[in-house]
């Protein structure tokens, strides 16, 4: 009667005692640009608000507008949807998804009452000269036991809590490390298949110059039959076509680098698309016009910031979670069984046994080592709060770069694209004159080796502002629009096979 009548001390102190150790989380108030300073009209880049949409898990994936459909690419798109099911590292990170959801349960377990249901059997003997005597005394007889044990721990000052806000706030940043993954992912196989796409129209515009020089090798050969040309026209004009055609191997080689790589990018062997991807492609070209937003956007669109944002909650909330060490634990503890020295009288009424009462634990000394946890824990709160404020700084300078890449480049290929088309008037005019011996043959290869310097320049050129339109939008977050989260499961769908296309 007496633990009885503790009990409702015990659980009036439970509700009285609402509050939570330690600090309550805010946001950190980061101020952001009011407008990205790179913007060129010329780079074809708007800046309006976008509609705020953040990594959210509800998102759908069929119901998202993904970023590489601008550069109307079957081909690129289906390389996207095969690796957002089929990347290694995509399923890292669901998996690392499920153990940050395991953990969460983990940690809301203690909210609960602890029960353990148990059974036993005994055979015992009772010593004659224990103290107290009694009826058993000096006898042997069997004992039976069903019953339960539980516990329950009061959160009385919210320590508990704190471990499940925690827990909770590391699910979400779980959640957005998995979308980080997927924007990185689909930046790498974006810009690696544009790299690749770059690298065939290379080596096309090598092996066209090639001929053309051959021709040119050809003709001076018949000059020289003729008498109308010199030996050294002939040489030149030969090391002229060695030479672009050293050019080719080079190229081909790294293209089928490339290639490798976007193979491994979409969990298979690298030679898995060498057939898919044999056939030469254009550069893959951006829209008339790109919105970037304002620059507070970016505060919500990119899952890396979400993800150390949430990672500083979690921190925040592991203080509260030390905190609660300093103070009192109360417990209460039950027992309730049937016990019998006979198997046929243990579900009878009269074998019943409780018992139930509070009980409270407190470390009253431990040498410092509660105070260390706490300064150890705030210590790395504070660390993640500078990292998050380092990594959203990181964020705007990316934008910016991208920015001022996108429109330089822009301006490059303009001036590329005029090069080349006087260069190719040059290269003509040049055989048309030596042919009718008004110029030297040096003047021919000179035009002819402007002419492929200045073509190849211009596809790298198309090459540079399909990659900075890339990293413009990875570092925009990979676009508006929600992110697809994994399977509850987080069991991958199958890869698309290798020859089926979007």
């Amino acid at each position: 009667m007496r633990a009885r009548a503790h009990i409702p001390m015990v659980l009036a102190a439970a509700l009285a005692g609402g509050c939570m150790v330690g600090p309550d989380y805010h946001p950190p108030d980061l101020a952001a640009p009011p407008a990205w300073g790179e913007l060129s009209p010329s780079s074809k880049v708007s800046e309006q608000p976008l509609a705020a949409a953040p990594v959210e898990v509800a998102a759908q994936r069929d119901q998202a507008a993904m970023w590489w459909t601008v550069f109307n690419d079957a081909e690129l798109s289906w390389l996207m949807d095969w690796a957002a099911v089929a990347n290694l590292d995509l399923q890292q990170a669901e998996a690392r998804i499920r153990q940050a959801r395991a953990l969460r349960t983990i940690a809301a377990a203690p909210l609960w009452p602890n029960v353990i249901a148990q059974g036993s059997y005994a055979r015992e003997h009772a010593s004659a000269n224990a103290p107290g005597g009694g009826a058993t005394q000096g006898t042997t007889f069997d004992l039976y036991q069903v019953g339960f044990d539980s516990s329950w721990e009061l959160d009385v000052f919210g320590g508990n809590r704190r471990a499940v806000e925690s827990a909770q706030a590391s699910l979400e940043a779980a959640q957005f490390d998995w979308a980080a993954v997927l924007v990185t992912l689909m930046g790498e196989v974006g810009s690696n298949y544009v790299t690749y796409r770059t690298l065939q129209q290379r080596i096309r515009i090598a092996t066209d110059n090639v001929k053309t020089q051959q021709d040119t090798l050809a003709l001076t050969r018949r000059l020289f039959a003729a008498g109308l040309a010199t030996d050294l026209d002939v040489a030149r004009a030969e090391a002229q076509v060695a030479t672009t055609e050293s050019t080719i191997p080079q190229l081909t080689a790294q293209a089928h680098e490339v290639m490798h790589f976007l193979g491994v990018l979409l969990g298979e062997p690298p030679m898995a698309l060498a057939q898919d991807l044999a056939a030469v492609g254009r550069i893959p070209a951006g829209p008339s016009m790109v919105e970037v937003g304002i620059p507070s956007d970016l505060l919500l669109r990119r899952p890396d910031l979400r993800s150390s944002e949430r990672q500083l909650a979690a921190a925040t909330a592991d203080i509260g979670v030390a905190v609660r060490d300093l103070y009192p634990r109360f417990f209460v503890t039950g027992f309730g069984a049937l016990e019998s020295v006979k198997a046929s009288a243990v579900f009878d009424w009269p074998s019943r046994a409780l018992s139930i009462g509070p009980s409270v634990s407190w470390t009253v000394f431990d040498a410092g080592m509660i105070r260390a946890t706490i300064d150890l824990r705030t210590a790395q709160q504070e660390q993640l709060l500078a990292a998050y404020r380092s990594i959203v700084l990181q964020a705007f300078q990316e934008v910016e770069n991208a920015l001022v890449a996108y429109a330089e480049d822009q301006k490059s290929r303009d001036d590329l694209a005029t090069a080349t088309a006087a260069n190719q008037r040059a290269a003509d005019l040049a055989v048309q004159l030596y042919v009718q011996g008004l110029t030297d043959f040096l003047t021919v290869l000179q035009a002819q080796f402007n002419l492929f310097a200045s073509q190849d320049a211009l596809a790298q050129s198309e090459g540079d502002i399909a990659l900075d339109l890339v990293a413009l939008y990875k570092a925009l977050g990979g676009g508006w629009e929600p992110a697809p989260p994994p399977s509850p499961n987080g069991t991958p769908a199958a890869a698309p096979a290798s020859n089926r296309r979007a």
